[in-house]
């Protein structure tokens, strides 16, 4: 009876898998960053994910699909930091799967997200088996589930990225020993990131932003300004990530580290010329801009672009 267990399991985490990496291929196409959370119940993943949508929005185009047993509680919270937002309801199920993810992607664009959270049913256990096509896997725990909760969970910690301890301003009301979670989340995965916060108080969180934000992709785009009016240095804010770019008088095309959509919006202010190193391994991809426009990616090109040279 055991091996033809054993054999079902190994065929539906084989159909996971499949799923998964077809979700991997489609979000890197798309050019989505994808994080998914995974927790014990009560360890503040919704209160942490609420805040993150809420401060990345103002930068960023967000999205989250979270994940229950019952109830569209976790989805209407999250709703409130302005995010587009989706239920999964599981049911009897404990975990989300690759084929869950992909349903209820449904009619999204992906190519209209930078970021998409996936929020995992409460629980340290089943999670751990199966893989969401994600680019990134936190485990979050807080102060008050005890320092030796990476031991007893050891599985879900070997297949996270990032342990996030949350609740740091119940700290010391809990005597929380910080050097000791320390030491048995690195026990169980050396050299994990490990980061601190408390959602509540802000704690911690502008530095998880950061975090985050230096770890998403970059693409190189190209944007030739097709206005000829528009032959004067101004600065333009390059969507997400703010990159000034040079426009100069006898120069029509710019380059940034952008996403690989983005907006121009004119500014009134000068900028300095910020001199940028370009990895091979960017994507050079060619646009056409018009002054206040919105505009998407229409063609890629192949190699690496060079960076303009400034005037001075």
């Amino acid at each position: 009876m055991t091996p033809r267990i054993l054999e079902v399991r190994t065929q539906i985490l084989k159909k996971n898998d499949t799923v998964a990496r077809a979700l991997r291929g489609r979000f890197s196409a798309e050019g989505v960053f994808v994080v998914s959370l995974v927790s014990s119940p009560g360890s503040g993943k919704t209160a942490f994910l609420k805040e993150t949508l809420s401060r990345l929005k103002t930068r960023f185009r967000v999205a989250a699909l979270v994940g229950d047993l019952a109830t569209e509680n976790d989805a209407r919270r999250l709703a409130e930091s302005g995010a587009a937002v989706r239920q999964i309801v599981t049911g009897t199920v404990c975990h989300l799967e690759a084929e869950m993810v992909e349903q209820a992607l449904g009619d999204w664009s992906l190519a209209e997200l930078d970021f998409l959270f996936i929020e995992n049913v409460g629980n340290l256990v089943c999670p751990s088996s199966y893989d969401l096509g994600e680019d990134l896997r936190l485990v979050l725990l807080s102060t008050t589930e005890g320092e030796d909760k990476p031991l007893k969970y050891p599985t879900i910690f070997n297949t996270a990225d990032v342990a996030v301890v949350t609740k740091m301003d119940l700290a010391e009301a809990t005597d929380f020993d910080r050097t000791l979670m320390h030491h048995n989340i690195r026990e169980v995965r050396p050299g994990i990131e490990i980061l601190e916060v408390s959602s509540k108080r802000g704690q911690g969180m502008s530095e998880w932003i950061d975090w985050l934000i230096a770890r998403r992709p970059q693409r190189l785009i190209e944007a030739t300004i097709s206005d000829p009016a528009l032959r004067t240095a101004v600065t333009y804010d390059l969507g997400d990530l703010h990159s000034p770019v040079e426009i100069r008088q006898d120069v029509l095309s710019a380059q940034a580290d952008v996403g690989n959509e983005a907006v121009f919006r004119r500014h009134k202010v000068p900028f300095s010329f910020v001199k940028r190193r370009f990895q091979p391994e960017h994507r050079p991809v060619s646009v056409a801009v018009n002054l206040g426009e919105s505009f998407k990616v229409t063609k890629a090109t192949k190699g690496p672009a060079e960076a303009p040279r400034s005037s001075r």
